[in-house]
């Protein structure tokens, strides 16, 4: 067989035309399937929450633009006051966990000492635990910080899941800061805790947002310390809040309140992403590209 009798086949330009159409819509199509398998959950939970009585179960795609189980569900002073606990929790345990993590994450990342890598190691298996297995050991150590049923008690447990996560992406971030920065600092006389407040620190805002949203987020939607280290409602978060959530009488399920809760309890994320969406894809995607 001759080099020749092995061609490539060729098209005219109508065809690479069509074919081109077809690949544009085959993405745009794909694209469209995912956005609605993404955002119509959310839709649905819009639409069920404002429904009442026997229009719950009958499906339709419109609002019924009925608003009482909003009503009922802001006159709750149980679900009010889970919404404080659960905004005050998550903002002190994201803000420690960046403290601590931004610390470890300098020591781990510019530091080269011998059991840095085992460490960092450590750090990552820690982040993969599921919560039951720690949960025995986490119950003893809040009894005995003497934390049980308050607040606090759940700032300390949820560094368990914030703390790992947040000092494994923030050295990630501090080596791909370049080297000459730090010499510069340091022979200009800057000690290392000045090189990371001063150097450092000013260029790690979009690691620091995407990070600290993804904690906060975590430690928003954290159910199983919330339900087991917290036994009162003045102290509960939303998310135990919206589990004991009750109807009228032991036989009504509250669909239509669970689904306004749930929809109350994601417009605060929402908008957070909105206002840091920028730093959010900046700092997930630097060190992408190197050169």
């Amino acid at each position: 067989m001759t080099v020749s009798a092995v061609t490539k086949r060729r098209y005219s330009n109508a065809t690479y035309r069509t074919l081109r159409r077809v690949k544009t819509a085959g993405l745009y199509s794909g694209v469209a399937a995912v956005l609605v398998y993404m955002l119509f959950p959310y839709y649905w939970a819009i639409v069920s929450s404002t429904k009442t009585g026997q229009a719950l179960y009958q499906f339709t795609l419109l609002p019924a633009l009925d608003f009482s189980n909003y009503r009922q569900l802001f006159d709750n002073p149980v679900f009010m006051g889970a919404l404080v606990n659960s905004g005050v929790v998550a903002l002190v345990s994201t803000a420690v966990s960046l403290v601590i993590g931004i610390l470890a994450a300098y020591a781990l990342g510019r530091l080269h000492f011998p059991p840095g890598r085992i460490v960092l190691i450590a750090v990552l298996m820690i982040s993969v635990f599921p919560q039951v297995v720690v949960l025995s050991g986490m119950f003893e150590v809040i009894g005995w910080l003497g934390l049980y049923n308050r607040p606090s008690a759940l700032i300390v447990s949820y560094l368990i899941l914030t703390l790992p996560f947040t000092t494994w992406i923030l050295t990630s971030f501090i080596r791909d800061l370049p080297n000459e920065l730090e010499e510069a600092a340091l022979i200009d006389g800057c000690s290392r805790l000045r090189i990371l407040t001063h150097v450092l620190l000013p260029l790690m805002g979009p690691a620091i947002a995407s990070t600290g949203l993804l904690s906060f987020i975590l430690a928003w939607n954290e159910f199983l310390f919330a339900l087991t280290f917290i036994l009162t409602d003045e102290n509960r978060t939303v998310p135990v809040a919206i589990g004991l959530l009750t109807g009228s009488s032991r036989y009504e399920y509250p669909f239509g309140q669970i689904m306004a809760a749930s929809v109350t309890v994601t417009l605060p994320l929402l908008v957070l992403v909105l206002i840091f969406q920028r730093k959010i894809v900046a700092g997930l995607t630097s060190g992408a590209v190197k050169g």
